[in-house]
């Protein structure tokens, strides 16, 4: 971190979640009398004669001023000493040379020590906290602690990103000295390396938070900001002990071109090192660039290489689905672009100027609409701020028209044509608006809910391209072809997390894919591939539960001689009965916990109904009751499902068709 005066400290944990240092570095310092540093004399008589062959060693020289009453030697954590008011506790430079100028300079103008000394001393009393059960703390009396009030400060300073010179402003200390006389003023070098403490203490408490986990997925992003300075983040997603979603900072680094594969893998792999994590990779998010395609290339070979490959990297690539329809689509807006572009110039015409923002908002009460909602400016790169522009600007299209009417130099004016055209867009672009919101869900799980979103949007693409408006076609067309590139082939990922759902498990695979796939046998190939990966995921956590069991011990000692005298008494036929015997299924096999889940019946309209009755429950709900305790550890998007996820009209469509067309 440089030492500029707007200097940031990047935290590797939630700020919102900082807790207070445990100790104090006060509290921890070992106390040395300055009695003790006195010299002891030597308890050998010299002889009478003077003439003692041995020699004297050298005397300490007695600490005779008067101000090592007022002070105490005190010895830091990294072996310095201080010398320690005895009054206020405040910690001065220890002189080796033995001066103490400085020292008697301090309790000329110690407070507290004046204050001692003249008797009118008085008590502070500190104003009790509520609690977090809501009781009232107790009274007790004040304390200055420089240390916690230093700390605090730095704090601050993190969360709420000052910079490092606030410290020094003249009016900061001035309120910091109003609120107590003993604040010490300090430096931003001071403050800095406050902040820098902290920040190794939370990546010190975070290390050994991943340390209890046994399996992570990450997600990653690197992009380039205006000042064309690449930058990547990695976020670290896990279950703790208790079941709960956590999440991360693991690394916000600077990264200088080329951004090839080969770098974006020598950056993670190295961040995962640095936190010793590189063998509970389970999975990696990614965009679609191809930089990361040969990222995760890189990852896989070197994962491989230590053994530590998840399930056989047949899950460990995740592509982002916000993105994936970002881009599907961007391709689709191409058909129409000039409409676009002029209601994003209008807008950026309207909203340029107070003056012309004003007489826009009067004609729009002229003609009684609501001027509560304004206008919207899009970021061309992503699609739904967009689809926020047209929708805001449709509400105001009879303004558009007037508006240009009393200002000449407002040219692009959409006609009415363009209006009709985006009517009708929008109303098409409802449904992946939608499935943005659900897909860019970060406060629960959200891997059980994209795959009846894939489904609706893929059933809307199929009757649009035989839609009467060639430009709706078109647009249909070249959604189309990314949605095959990209979900064309089965997402094994998303299909295994609506297994894992209660709600819909195996049924709501088939009801899609009967919908995505064109025909019977492709529905069905594709429905074997993922009953085949999740009993191959979990006959991979049942191996990995096993191998974790303590080996049975063996048996006591008299009962392995009584068992070797059965075995030598054995004959022939009684042994090849035995072998006989062991080749032959006695009894029926019980059905593994995998099976009896998915056999079970499921109600999902009543689940529905039920679900707006029940109290919500506080936080996280884990449904995997058929894995081994072991896969609590397991991949993040397949563990753990919320109860109370939002429903959408796609599932609520699939609950209807599926309540009229499976028995239950």
């Amino acid at each position: 971190m440089s030492n500029s005066d707007n200097g940031a400290v990047l935290l590797e944990n939630n700020p919102n979640t900082i807790v207070a240092l445990q100790s104090e570095a006060g509290e921890n310092s070992a106390i040395v009398n300055s009695s003790q540093e006195a010299p002891n004399k030597s308890s050998r008589p010299q002889s009478e004669t003077g003439n003692d062959d041995t020699t004297t060693p050298e005397k300490k020289k007695r600490k005779t001023s008067k101000v090592w009453n007022e002070f105490t030697v005190v010895v830091m954590k990294d072996g310095t000493k201080k010398n320690q008011c005895n009054y206020c506790r405040a910690r001065l430079a220890y002189q080796n040379t033995g001066s103490t100028t400085h020292l008697n300079r301090h309790m000329l103008t110690c407070g507290v020590r004046l204050a001692t000394i003249s008797g009118k001393t008085q008590q502070v009393l500190a104003i009790p906290t509520m609690e977090p059960d809501g009781r009232i703390g107790n009274l007790t009396s004040f304390r200055f602690d420089k240390e916690k009030v230093r700390d605090i400060l730095a704090k601050m300073i993190i969360v709420h990103e000052y910079p490092f010179r606030m410290v020094e402003h003249t009016f900061f200390q001035l309120l910091m000295k109003t609120l107590n006389p003993k604040f010490e003023s300090m430096s931003r070098v001071t403050v800095r390396s406050d902040c820098m403490k902290i920040y190794a203490l939370e990546k010190k408490k975070i290390k050994a938070l991943l340390g209890s986990v046994d399996r992570i997925s990450l997600t990653s992003d690197l992009w380039t900001s205006n000042q064309t300075i690449g930058y990547m983040c990695l976020t670290a997603h896990f279950l703790d002990n208790d079941w709960n979603l956590q999440k991360r900072v693991l690394s916000f680094i600077s990264m200088p071109p080329p951004h090839t594969g080969l770098m974006i893998s020598d950056s993670i792999f190295s961040c995962l090192n640095d936190w010793g994590i590189e063998n509970k990779i389970s999975t990696i998010t990614l965009d679609n660039a191809s930089s990361n395609d040969s990222a995760v290339r890189h990852l896989k070979d070197s994962f491989t290489l230590k053994k530590s490959l998840f399930f056989d990297g047949k899950i460990f690539h995740v592509r982002c689905c916000a993105h994936i329809l970002n881009i599907m689509v961007q391709d689709g807006l191409v058909v129409i672009h000039e409409i676009i572009s002029k209601v994003r110039e209008s807008v950026k015409y309207i909203k340029g100027s107070p003056a012309r923002l004003h007489k826009f908002n009067e004609i729009a009460r002229q003609l009684q609409l609501s001027t509560t909602k304004r206008l919207i400016l899009d970021v061309s790169t992503r699609w739904n701020s967009t689809y926020a522009m047209l929708e805001s600007a449709l509400q105001f299209k009879d303004v558009f028209p007037r508006y240009h009417e009393r200002d000449p130099n407002y040219k692009s004016v959409p006609s009415y044509e363009d209006w009709e055209k985006t009517d009708k867009i929008m109303e098409f672009l409802e449904v992946f608006n939608e499935a943005t919101n659900v897909f860019s869900g970060y406060e629960y799980p959200t891997a059980n809910l994209f795959l009846p979103e894939v489904w609706k949007i893929k059933e809307l693409l199929e009757l649009t391209t035989v839609d009467d408006c060639d430009y709706m076609k078109d647009m249909a067309f070249k959604m189309k072809d990314k949605f095959d590139k990209y979900w064309g082939e089965c997402n094994l990922l998303m299909t295994i997390a609506s297994i894992l759902d209660p709600r819909y498990k195996m049924q709501l695979v088939i009801f899609c894919f009967s919908k995505i796939y064109l025909t019977e046998f492709e529905a069905k190939r594709k429905i074997d591939v993922v009953k085949d990966a999740i009993y191959d995921l979990y006959n991979y956590y049942v191996e990995m539960h096993k191998s974790q069991q303590p080996s049975q011990t063996n048996m006591d000692s008299g009962f392995s001689n009584k068992t070797s005298l059965l075995e030598k008494n054995k004959t022939k036929s009684r042994s090849e009965f035995d072998m006989w015997a062991q080749s032959v299924e006695c009894v029926t096999p019980s059905k593994s916990d995998l099976d009896a889940y998915l056999e079970e019946g499921f109600d999902a309209v009543a689940n529905s109904a039920e679900e707006s009755k029940r109290p919500q429950p506080p936080g996280m709900v884990c449904y995997l009751q058929f894995f081994p305790r072991c896969i609590q550890c397991g991949t993040l998007l397949l563990v753990q499902l919320l109860d109370t996820s939002p429903r959408t009209d796609a599932v609520a469509d699939w609950q209807q068709a599926a309540y009229s067309s499976i028995d239950l």
